[in-house]
């Protein structure tokens, strides 16, 4: 198979969908790789690392994109890359298709068959391509928290950490998954305060035999939602409904009772956000306030440090990856469930039911085993 990995555009994004490592590997199945020059330099790998794994390097995305049937990426393709998807290309990479209306009208138009890290799930319910961006992006959040409730961004002036005689930050969790623990761990070792909500009472016994003592993991309802969030100086949203929009946890009417100069970091906002009032931004512009209130809401966190998440996540992405090349989509998602799950879209055809009833799109609906029936013999590598 003849695999493409271009440089992502998105604002700030310095990951690249694939470590030397992985091209190795495909190559030595005997698969073609062709990079787009310095795609790697903002993960800190050079194109000549790429060329010793056996890489072409190619000079423009436009090569790339038309020389492969199968495209690796981190993000989304956006609306500058949307021309150079070809009908019946595997794009593999995160969508996030529930929060982006115009992203999943574009793919639907050109017909390419979408693979989403985020609905690769096993049959434990885990879901091991989102993992490791799920785990850097908690630990980010108490920091990124920590940094905008300084004062000179209009936060409150409050060192989480507290100093002797001064307490330390009280910090709210909404979500006991991946997020929330990986975050409540770094809050907590910080010496903040911290409450972790969830609904889950499975996960909350877990949560309370592993966590330090300075975290409380509560059963989530409207009581504790409200006196953690009065409470609260940072406080971050960590919701996750696999595939769908995430739901509003956090209403704007919430902000009234929160101290002003809290922070609220939205994990969440790559699928539309657990706040009311949050709204994409950047890490160029990474804040902003509403009602006294600051919001961080980056949609790529892990980005910011692009090394270590390029590398966890390719060490994930790159053996299911090999089964898509080795075996082609159809043969690799019908002897792999976690694959079929990860099918969003294929040949015009929304796949993937969360992305289809979140968006109204339930006409373009159609279940992905008898999507991948209508695959021709050719498409049966």
């Amino acid at each position: 198979m003849k695999i493409g990995c271009p440089k992502e555009i998105k604002n700030q994004e310095f990951r690249v969908g694939f470590i030397p490592a992985a091209v190795k590997a495909y190559v030595d199945c005997g698969h073609q790789v062709c990079v787009e020059k310095d795609a790697g330099v903002g993960s800190g790998i050079p194109d000549r690392q790429y060329e010793e794994a056996g890489a072409r390097i190619c000079p423009t995305a436009q090569q790339v994109w038309d020389s492969s049937e199968m495209i690796v990426k981190v993000k989304e393709p956006l609306a500058a890359e949307y021309d150079f998807m070809q009908p019946g290309q595997l794009i593999y990479t995160y969508f996030h298709f529930a929060a982006n209306e115009k992203l999943t009208r574009a793919c639907l138009e050109k017909k390419i068959t979408a693979l989403a890290y985020e609905t690769v799930q096993k049959p434990d319910g885990s879901l091991p391509l989102l993992k490791p961006m799920s785990e850097v992006a908690g630990r980010m959040a108490p920091l990124m928290g920590a940094f905008y409730i300084s004062k000179m961004f209009g936060g409150r002036g409050l060192l989480p950490t507290g100093v002797p005689g001064v307490a330390p930050a009280c910090v709210l969790i909404i979500g006991g998954g991946t997020v929330g623990s990986n975050a409540a761990k770094v809050a907590a070792g910080l010496g903040a305060r911290v409450t972790l909500l969830d609904v889950n009472l499975d996960t909350l016994e877990h949560l309370g035999n592993v966590m330090p003592s300075n975290v409380s993991p509560i059963y989530a309802d409207a009581y504790t939602l409200d006196r953690g969030l009065r409470d609260a100086d940072i406080v971050i949203g960590a919701v996750l409904v696999t595939g769908a929009k995430a739901p509003k946890i956090i209403k704007r009417s919430h902000l009234g009772i929160m101290k002003p100069g809290s922070v609220i970091v939205d994990v969440a906002i790559d699928q539309g956000g657990c706040v009311e009032t949050s709204r994409p931004t950047t890490h160029i512009d990474p804040v902003y306030t509403v009602d006294g209130v600051i919001h961080y809401c980056v949609a790529n966190m892990p980005g910011a440090y692009a090394r270590t998440s390029t590398f966890a996540l390719s060490n994930r992405t790159g053996k299911y990856g090999l089964r898509l090349a080795n075996h082609g989509l159809k043969t690799a998602c019908l002897n792999e469930s976690a694959l079929m799950n990860g099918l969003n879209m294929h040949k015009g055809y929304i796949t993937y039911k969360p992305v289809a009833e979140a968006l109204g799109l339930e006409q373009f609906y159609k279940p992905a085993p008898e999507a991948l029936g209508r695959l021709a013999q050719k498409d049966e590598r």
